[in-house]
């Protein structure tokens, strides 16, 4: 098939409860409401025997090293993206709810070295589009469900929204459609921002890597 003919490849990204999910879900809606193909995918896929394991670390039923952590994170991202490459390149358009930058943001985060964390990612195909729903941490914290991970407590969610920033630079820089929407507003407006970005997705040429 041609490279005219393959999907995008679109990640959205953010806080924990930043709403990720939810428009993760209806970018999918309105695109099969359009007659495109498309697959959603979720960061860490809970369902394979890695994922299980990151399942039961970010329940805190489980302890590992943060570097052990980091590397099963990516694991989880390597054990499925060939198949994602084969529906991008069949035509199907994927979705992935959080993707190689959650890992350099959370591990740089608990104090892992930047570079070290972007390693183990390198190589896997670099998104058409990269969107980061950005949320104040104080405002995450006070919705449904805040907490009951590892992860949900606003300090750690801070040092993490700094790093987002880093990495939107770092990114931008490399030439990467990386773009920050805030969150903050109504469901509807921020899908609707979401859309208009996704329309304007060139599909012509090849995806590069990380």
């Amino acid at each position: 098939m041609s490279i005219q003919n393959r999907g995008s490849l679109i990640v959205i990204e953010g806080l924990d409860r930043s709403g990720k999910s939810t428009q993760c879900q209806l970018l999918l809606e309105d695109l099969q409401a359009k007659g495109k193909r498309v697959q959603l995918y979720k960061f860490p896929d809970r369902t394979t025997a890695i994922g299980k394991k990151i399942d039961s670390y970010l329940k805190e039923t489980s302890q590992l090293s943060d570097q052990v952590i980091h590397l099963l994170f990516s694991a989880n991202r390597w054990e499925v993206i060939e198949d994602i490459q084969s529906k991008i390149q069949s035509g199907t358009t994927c979705i992935l709810d959080r993707y190689a930058f959650s890992g350099i943001a959370f591990s740089a985060a608990k104090g892992l070295n930047w570079e070290w964390c972007k390693s183990p990612d390198r190589g896997l195909p670099r998104p058409d589009l990269v969107i980061f729903l950005h949320v104040r941490p104080e405002i995450a914290a006070k919705r449904g469900q805040y907490g009951e991970e590892r992860y949900e407590k606003v300090e750690i969610q801070k040092k993490v929204e700094k790093n987002f920033e880093r990495i939107e630079r770092e990114y931008m820089e490399e030439g990467m459609a990386f773009i920050t929407l805030d969150a903050s507003t109504s469901v509807e407006a921020v899908h609707s921002q979401i859309m208009n970005l996704v329309d304007k997705i060139d599909t012509s040429k090849a995806l590069d890597t990380l």
